[in-house]
């Protein structure tokens, strides 16, 4: 498959997939949406990438929203529909394809997701281009940066699983703030509210989001990252301990007689461990217990 509105490139198990539609400020579209979502899924079958950073094409933009220009809806929503709750029950069902929303097909694939996923957001981040980075782990800002969750400006409500991110990120209180306000906040602000991890130099961002990366899975086993990632993401929302402690001792039970008994060897002989599990092939509870989301 051709891609048309990304660019992919990977080096020594880092990919970076750049929004790369520069002459419209790296706009989104259904076409990007699928493309993002295609490359999430995609990855983790990918075991020459071990962390992805996503980034803007050009100086200007991260991505400026969506791409209001099209014809029709310009979410690319079936308007001949009129779709309930329970048609929402299935949400891999293809008859509801055209009602669901394309943001969160995206940022649902980037939770899914086995690696460690890295917002370099070198420009304006509005929108869409805000809230697609709300699912990733670390958001790294530009000084010239903007971020802006502007629904309210045009009458429609947040996307792409937002109110399910934005809080946990910056509290109830804030979230509704930014929402109800729809301001566009400059970096410095996106850092004191909570939304920007780190602030960097234009020309110093994507030379610190590869950092991160490298610090982050160099040298790491990749089964070990994935299930940390995973689990401390869907145990912040258990109501139980007990939950939580289920999942992670059939976790530790599988590591500790996979990558972990080499990390033990290793530590006792005083060298670098040499990890050979891959995230393509994870734990035998890991497909039930990540499809049960």
């Amino acid at each position: 498959m051709t891609w048309t509105t990304l660019r992919h490139s990977v080096d020594d198990g880092v990919l970076t997939v750049t929004l790369d539609r520069p002459d419209q400020l790296n706009a989104f579209t259904p076409v990007m949406a699928g493309e993002l979502e295609r490359t999430f899924t995609e990855v983790n079958d990918n075991d020459d990438v071990r962390a992805i950073v996503v980034t803007g094409a050009g100086d200007k933009a991260f991505c400026a929203g969506m791409d209001l220009s099209a014809d029709g809806n310009v979410f690319g929503l079936d308007e001949s529909r009129t779709p309930t709750l329970a048609d929402m029950a299935d949400l891999s069902s293809p008859d509801i394809a055209r009602v669901r929303d394309t943001g969160g097909r995206v940022t649902l694939a980037i939770r899914a997701c086995r690696k460690p996923v890295i917002a370099a957001i070198n420009g304006a981040a509005v929108g869409i281009g805000a809230t697609m980075t709300l699912a990733m782990d670390a958001r790294l800002m530009s000084t010239n940066a903007r971020f802006g969750l502007v629904f309210g400006r045009l009458g429609i409500t947040p996307e792409a699983v937002s109110t399910w991110f934005l809080p946990r990120l910056v509290g109830i209180p804030r979230a509704l703030d930014l929402l109800y306000s729809a301001d566009i906040l400059d970096a410095e602000a996106a850092l004191e509210t909570g939304l920007a991890t780190e602030l960097h130099r234009p020309d110093e961002l994507l030379k610190r989001a590869r950092e991160l990366a490298d610090r982050w899975t160099l040298g790491r086993s990749p089964v070990s990252t994935a299930l940390i990632r995973h689990m401390t993401y869907r145990h912040t929302a258990l109501e139980n301990p007990e939950d939580a402690h289920r999942v992670e001792s059939l976790a530790m039970f599988y590591t500790s007689t996979g990558d972990g008994s080499e990390g033990v060897r290793a530590f006792r002989e005083k060298r670098s461990p040499d990890f050979t599990r891959r995230a393509s092939a994870m734990p035998p509870f890991y497909d039930e217990w990540a499809g049960s989301r």
